[in-house]
């Protein structure tokens, strides 16, 4: 986890000078998070934190709960995390029980807080994972499923064309992160499906 520890620590120092509240929605995951430059343009009707850490896997965010999201004291979290698990060659078993920790950090520091995990993305930089990345999401939805005050919210259908194929648009030119339209479908995914936004 040392691979980590610079980015965690401008998080740490970010979250010691952001003044006492009591309503902020915390997004917490891997670069498709961090990245999301404009979340409190597209989400202006909330408090909105970004606690994203570039090349951030599952387990990682997991490891760092305790420094960064308690620390935090959110309302909320939408969680994104599990591609560069499976980028690494993580099986979608181990990732799954990745989510298992995560989540029972969860239940056990935010008993009554709603967690929301993003479904994991099917991009084009990653099709050679595309059945992992399927079957993880299954694994991860119907554990959601069980966990009460755990929400599982489709992001890979809004990025992909009725065949199943990623929408080139929706990527930057590496094929693996988003581009401005797809975090626009992104954004509009949310506000469907989340009543909070």
């Amino acid at each position: 986890m040392v691979w980590y520890e610079a980015e965690v620590r401008q998080l740490e120092t970010k979250l010691m000078t952001l003044p006492p509240a009591s309503d902020r929605v915390v997004f917490y995951g891997s670069s498709s998070i961090r990245l999301w430059t404009t979340l409190a343009q597209d989400f202006p009707q909330i408090n909105s934190l970004n606690l994203g850490f570039g090349g951030s896997t599952l387990a990682a965010c997991s490891w760092f709960f305790e420094r960064l999201l308690l620390p935090a004291a959110p309302k909320a979290v939408l969680f994104y995390a599990g591609d560069n698990d499976l980028g690494d060659g993580r099986h979608p078993e181990e990732v799954y029980l990745f989510f298992c920790t995560f989540a029972d950090k969860m239940r056990h520091h935010f008993p009554d807080l709603p967690l929301f995990f993003l479904s994991i993305k099917i991009s084009p930089a990653r099709w050679g994972l595309v059945d992992q990345i399927r079957y993880t999401n299954q694994l991860i939805g119907k554990e959601v499923g069980k966990r009460q005050n755990a929400h599982y919210i489709d992001m890979t259908a809004p990025l992909l064309w009725p065949n199943g194929q990623p929408r080139r648009e929706a990527f930057e030119n590496d094929g693996l992160h988003l581009s401005p339209a797809g975090y626009q479908a992104w954004k509009r995914t949310l506000e469907q499906q989340v009543a909070i936004f």
